[in-house]
């Protein structure tokens, strides 16, 4: 379990620490450049979760492969799973380049001309990343099935290195703008993508890729794979979309708003770094354990899990938002804008320690047991009914702005915890089956 989950930790938090890194390297050239990295960040991540449901799907059907001890066919699934992401993120990235600054002014249309230039530079240069950064995703979900997440760990290390020198050298000596931190961000991911794959071609893993594997369209496969997948993906991209729906809410609060949110959501994923690390951890144990046909230990490590993320989530929550005011003294913003920043984080934090273990982790391990469709239908119901109209209720209607929207979060967090801890104790998902 160490070896597990302490270097996927390590990983996760030098993620999110370039995330604030590009923010606060970003904030010295002004506040129309943070607001528009952040509005498009939050377009990004619509397909950064649509690559990683893809990965996730995959490494649900390799676990439980594993846990078969059919390495052949754990191994044909991870190459089956780059194949189609590999098609899967071209045709994403030809799309935005062709109707980026459509999306962009259909969706931030009334920001300042500036934000919106920002928007444009930022989004570009991103979607040429998305397939380096699905076949990283699909390489990272086979060393995790088996539990190798050190190596993942290491080549996370360099890409970040490769990513804040190249923040540097772009925004202080180059002067290039919001491209001085566009373009590491693709060398850092075109780095990891590279190395990922090399090393999943090795046959000194228990599983690995192979040519007539990649080549081969499996429908089989592909249908488990996208079992598990799809679901995920209309799940992450339609939370995504409402996301960038509210997004389109906060462009109407002002630039001081717009980046008091975006530098909390970049505080936020560290926050939230425990709950990151623990959902892949549940997806491999589950799914090896409901691979072999054992449901004793799968229920023993799901409670197991679960007490491990409750602890360390409460703790790291609460380091991270002592951690909060320390940082806002380096940030090159208004008074107000910091003291917004807080706030958000605050009420983030109480919720993402004591609500989002079991609205996240919980679903993912859930999943992994092959209850998909309920945890999918809950989690649209709840980002619809809850999330997306409360932010407008909250944000809007009781003029709250963006401490309204983080609000509307932290509900739907709250709703869909007490749902998923529900369907647990029920034992439902001890008859599921995905392979």
């Amino acid at each position: 379990m160490k070896k597990l989950i302490l270097p996927l930790f390590m990983e996760q938090l030098l993620v999110m620490l370039v995330g604030i890194a590009d923010t606060f390297v970003i904030s010295f050239v002004g506040e129309s450049a943070v607001s528009g990295v952040s509005l498009v960040n939050s377009f990004n991540t619509i397909f950064i979760f649509l690559f990683t449901a893809l990965a996730s799907g995959g490494a649900v059907i390799i676990s439980q492969y594993l846990g078969r001890k059919d390495q052949d066919a754990a191994g044909e699934s991870g190459s089956q799973l780059l194949m189609i992401s590999i098609l899967f993120s071209v045709a994403m990235s030809a799309v935005i380049l062709v109707f980026n600054e459509k999306l962009m002014r259909l969706m931030f249309g009334r920001v300042e001309d500036g934000v919106m230039e920002a928007c444009l530079v930022y989004l570009r240069i991103s979607a040429y990343s998305y397939p380096v950064l699905a076949v990283y995703n699909a390489g990272a979900a086979l060393y995790r099935s088996f539990g190798k997440t050190s190596t993942t760990m290491y080549i996370s290390v360099i890409a970040n290195v490769i990513n804040v020198a190249g923040n540097l050298i772009g925004v202080f000596v180059l002067r290039a703008g919001v491209a001085g931190v566009a373009y590491p961000s693709l060398l850092a991911r075109a780095f990891s993508a590279v190395i990922i794959t090399f090393l999943c071609f090795s046959g000194r893993n228990p599983i690995q890729y192979r040519g007539q594997w990649i080549f081969k369209w499996n429908k089989d496969l592909l249908r488990r794979i996208l079992y598990i997948a799809v679901p995920n993906g209309v799940e992450s991209g339609f939370f995504q979309l409402v996301k960038v729906g509210l997004s389109s809410i906060v462009a109407l609060f002002g630039t001081s708003q717009i980046a008091a949110n975006g530098i909390a959501q970049s505080i936020w994923g560290v926050a939230a770094l425990v709950c990151v690390t623990m959902g892949p951890v549940f997806i491999t144990v589950i799914g090896q354990c409901m691979g072999a046909g054992d449901i004793p230990e799968a229920e023993k490590y799901f409670r197991k899990l679960m007490k491990i993320t409750l602890v360390f989530s409460v703790a790291w929550n609460a380091l991270v938002f002592v951690g909060t005011p320390i940082l806002m003294t380096f940030y090159t913003l208004a008074d107000e804008t910091k003291q917004l920043v807080v706030r958000l984080v605050l009420v983030h934090n109480i919720f993402n320690a004591a609500a989002f273990p079991y609205a996240d982790p919980l679903g993912k391990g859930l999943r992994a047991a092959g209850d998909v469709k309920f945890t999918t239908l809950v989690s649209l119901g709840t980002t619809a009914g809850v999330r997306l109209v409360f932010s407008i209720l909250f944000g809007v209607v009781m003029n709250l702005g963006v401490m309204g929207i983080a609000w509307a979060m932290c509900l739907d967090w709250v709703l869909r915890g007490i749902i998923f801890r529900h369907r647990f104790k029920q034992g439902k998902w001890k008859t599921c089956k995905v392979i």
